[in-house]
């Protein structure tokens, strides 16, 4: 690897220890320097520190009379501190801890002169001008209400010192009611003052955002985004989500954590990760977008059962899962999708999104080459189009559509562990009618490391679309029936299961809000919108940061 040209390098104090300190267009770092010696090795070795230029989140200069105080009380400095590094300048960075968490750390250097420490700080301030990716403007919504109710004192207490702390300029909304956010975004906020929206929520608060951000674009460039067949634009703002919520599943595929304080440095360093959205249609008619789960039968049965019990608070969840595995409903009606041609990755391969997806990168420029075809050709959909519609009539105990992995602390392989965020599908799984223990196989895979799909009664396709046409609805005269013949016998059965007979119809769980319709219509939008954050990083790429040859 080529060696990055050396802007500074200087010995300076570091807590009373002389150390080699060097700054590059990529990394800044710092090793002791061994007693007795008069030079050491330009390059760090092993177990030496360094920190991306990238991850640097600022620097200032250290008043020193300052730091003789600490809470009223006057310390004692080393005697080279204080007599031969007077001067001194903290850098604050990005620290990684275990599970994908971050923190902001600092480390100060002490220097012998006034304009050498000056030439350290307006040195580093340059670099970290020139990293283009960081917001310097971003629009805040805070929902009070979310979760346990901590959105606002999560926002004051740990995220807005560190935007104050990097030169972050914020305007906030607390939001007073559902779809606050939303309509806002849609119609009020300038957007030309930010370079990005951050919501402090759970996913129902991103939800609220990503709507009204994917609206507002579709509507300032003409696209109707009720018709199912348009193509719709990609969202120009990132979006940066602070967790204060019950589930915070998008932040668990997206960082791999469900921290505040790690959310708001990645959305400091200006992170991007694209991530596909799923538009969800009725007869022609828009209902939702959709970014993580679509789920029919049980997962909608739970969704419908635990708001009736809001009053439980998260034990909701539970008692309602129980309840509908137990009542083992089952629904019938046909599938109909389009499988993703011409792309990398299965559902069953294994590959996980992590972050710099090759899976990602290589269907998205696909896609791209397919919206742009030469003369005569016909572009990815137009192929995919002719006769490649796959139809599956059943009875099925759930019928789902996993955007990304779904992993959360209960289930931490997620509905679809190797489900990408970006690579323009989704990931439909159809569990067929079964018994109650089979059933519960497949769930309890969720949990461990047995292949979930690897059941006779379970299949998984990748697909770019889908329709779901519920039996009652196929048929004017069948809807009929099931509704003035069988109302009074199908509540008897959903109360009474084992007489065998299957309820009229299910609910759709899209992203943790119902739907009133169970016939649909998806189309799923590759990378239609951006988010400050980078995918679920890998432990081992970390191994090689003080790698001397990158210095």
């Amino acid at each position: 690897m080529e060696k990055q040209p050396r802007f500074l390098s200087s010995r300076l104090l570091l807590k009373n220890r002389v150390c080699e300190v060097t700054l590059n267009r990529a990394w800044l770092g710092w090793k002791d320097v061994p007693a007795g010696r008069r030079s050491i090795n330009n390059a760090l070795k092993a177990g030496d520190y360094c920190v991306p230029v990238s991850e640097i989140i600022a620097v200032r200069e250290i008043d020193m009379d300052s730091q003789t105080k600490d809470d009223g009380r006057w310390q004692k400095m080393p005697q080279e501190s204080a007599g031969a590094h007077p001067y001194a300048f903290t850098v604050s960075y990005v620290d990684r801890g275990s599970k994908h968490r971050w923190r902001c750390c600092e480390v100060t250097f002490n220097c012998p002169d006034g304009v050498l420490c000056q030439q350290w700080v307006q040195t580093i301030k340059e670099q970290l001008l020139l990293l283009t990716s960081r917001p310097k403007s971003l629009l805040v919504y805070i929902n009070p209400f979310g979760g346990k109710q901590q959105g606002k004192r999560i926002y004051e207490q740990k995220v807005a010192p560190l935007f104050s702390h990097a030169a972050i300029s914020t305007d906030v909304i607390v939001t007073e009611h559902a779809n606050h956010a939303r309509d806002h975004l849609r119609t009020v906020a300038d957007l030309k003052k930010y370079d990005g929206v951050v919501c402090v929520g759970g996913d129902g608060m991103f939800s609220e955002v990503i709507h009204g951000l994917i609206s507002r674009t579709q509507t300032e460039v003409g696209v109707d985004e009720s018709c199912p067949e348009e193509e719709l634009v990609p969202c120009n703002l990132r979006i940066g989500i602070i967790p204060a919520g019950s589930t915070d599943c998008i932040c668990y595929a997206t960082v791999g954590i469900n921290d505040p304080v790690t959310s708001a440095l990645h959305i400091i360093v200006g992170d991007s990760q694209a991530m596909d959205v799923c538009s969800v249609h009725h007869n022609g008619t828009f209902l939702r977008y959709s970014v993580s789960l679509l789920g029919y039968g049980f997962y909608g049965d739970v969704l419908m059962d635990s708001e009736r019990k809001r009053w439980l608070g998260p034990a909701r969840y539970d008692f309602s899962g129980f309840k509908t595995f137990v009542t083992h409903n089952y629904y019938e009606g046909t599938v109909s999708f389009l499988p993703a041609f011409n792309t990398l990755g299965t559902p069953r391969d294994k590959i996980k999104c992590r972050a710099g997806c090759y899976v990602c990168q290589h269907n998205e420029q696909q896609l791209s080459e397919g919206r742009h075809p030469c003369r005569g050709e016909k572009d990815v959909s137009d192929r995919e189009e002719e006769g490649k519609w796959q139809v599956i009539r059943g009875k099925f105990l759930a019928i789902n559509a996993a955007s990304m992995s779904c992993a959360c602390p209960r289930s931490p392989k997620g509905l679809s562990p190797a489900a990408h965020l970006a690579d323009g599908t989704t990931d439909l799984i159809l569990v067929h009618k079964c018994s109650r223990l089979d059933f519960l196989r497949h769930l309890l895979r969720h949990t461990s490391k047995d292949d979930q799909f690897d059941l006779a009664f379970v299949e998984v396709h990748r697909v770019r679309r889908f329709h779901f046409t519920p039996k009652h609805c196929e048929s004017n005269l069948e809807l009929d029936l099931k509704e003035n013949g069988k109302k009074l016998f199908s509540h008897i059965c959903r109360d009474h299961p084992a007489c065998g007979c299957a309820t009229v119809n299910s609910t759709w769980n899209c992203d943790g809000e119902i739907l009133q319709h169970a016939a649909i219509e998806v189309r799923v939008h590759c990378q239609l919108v951006k988010l400050f954050a980078r995918g679920i990083e890998e432990l081992p790429v970390f191994e090689d940061l003080c790698n001397p040859s990158a210095i």
